[in-house]
């Protein structure tokens, strides 16, 4: 983690994605209890196998969810902009992290404590809703990628990979 970078950081209640549907004691509660974090370019967020201790949600930057493969490759599985959340599915499946993440870019990210996101959850059933929604947005995303993977031809994959970076992250000049 690193000092503050220069860019003006929004507070949590912009970016996280399920605010609106907080009880006003909730609001405070994360308030109080979320940590800012920041991530030089290339710094591990979170590793692979370790237990997550922490529902993130990136605020700033860019990072990368990968997984290590074999011969040292890596295999980026998605791209995270600010307001989407991470470290979220091994919480609630009480497993270890399935992937990696790092910053794709220098990135700041706002951490909440896996009991207190857990507490939340098991409070709020329009909070619980929320994550639901992105898993299951999540899992057809994995089938749409997996069909993709396995059917197309390499010129196809590409120029749909190329079409879903331009859709997502626009055109820079």
């Amino acid at each position: 983690m690193t000092k503050k970078p220069a860019y003006e950081l929004k507070p949590i209640e912009e970016v996280f994605m399920v605010w609106d549907v907080l009880t006003p004691d909730e609001r405070q509660f994360v308030k109080n209890n979320y940590t800012v974090h920041h991530f030089k370019k290339n710094e591990l967020i979170q590793s692979e196998g370790e237990i997550s201790t922490h529902m993130m949600i990136l605020a700033a930057g860019k990072a990368k969810v990968y997984k290590d493969g074999i011969g040292s490759r890596t295999q980026i599985i998605r791209m995270l902009k600010p307001g989407e959340n991470f470290g979220y599915r091994a919480i609630i499946a009480n497993e270890p992290n399935s992937t990696n993440v790092a910053a794709f870019e220098a990135s700041t990210v706002y951490m909440l404590k896996a009991d207190l996101f857990l507490s939340i959850l098991r409070h709020n059933i329009a909070v619980c809703y929320r994550f639901l929604e992105e898993l299951a947005s999540d899992l057809a995303v994995s089938d749409a990628r997996t069909v993709n993977l396995t059917q197309k031809h390499i010129r196809g994959r590409l120029a749909e990979a190329l079409l879903f970076l331009r859709k997502r992250y626009g055109v820079e000049e």
